[in-house]
């Protein structure tokens, strides 16, 4: 499997899901209290923004705009993210 298909893969089965999972959570914390806190609002900013990137992604696998070496570089870094349980970021750079 190319590294352009494991990245779709990746993307489709398991990051945004478990994006999309975490907002679900989020929302049922909020609905429990009736009320989002700073550090809610803040996270669901950042998950959707986050969300939005890896559509990007998505949409430049779709056009072609990605090569072999930036989806395997990406892709160990979903990986070794994955395995620290760090979902905070998935090895991505935020940019200014």
């Amino acid at each position: 499997m190319s590294y352009i298909a494991k990245l779709e893969e990746l993307l489709i089965k398991s990051v945004i899901p478990d994006i999309e999972e975490r907002l679900d959570e989020i929302f049922e914390e909020i609905a429990g209290n009736k009320e989002a806190t700073e550090d809610a609002k803040e996270e669901i900013e950042e998950l959707r923004e986050f969300k939005d990137d890896l559509k990007d992604v998505l949409d430049d696998i779709t056009n072609g705009d990605i090569d072999e070496d930036e989806a395997k570089e990406l892709v160990d870094d979903i990986l070794e993210s994955q395995k620290g349980e760090d979902e905070e970021d998935f090895g991505f750079v935020e940019e200014d």
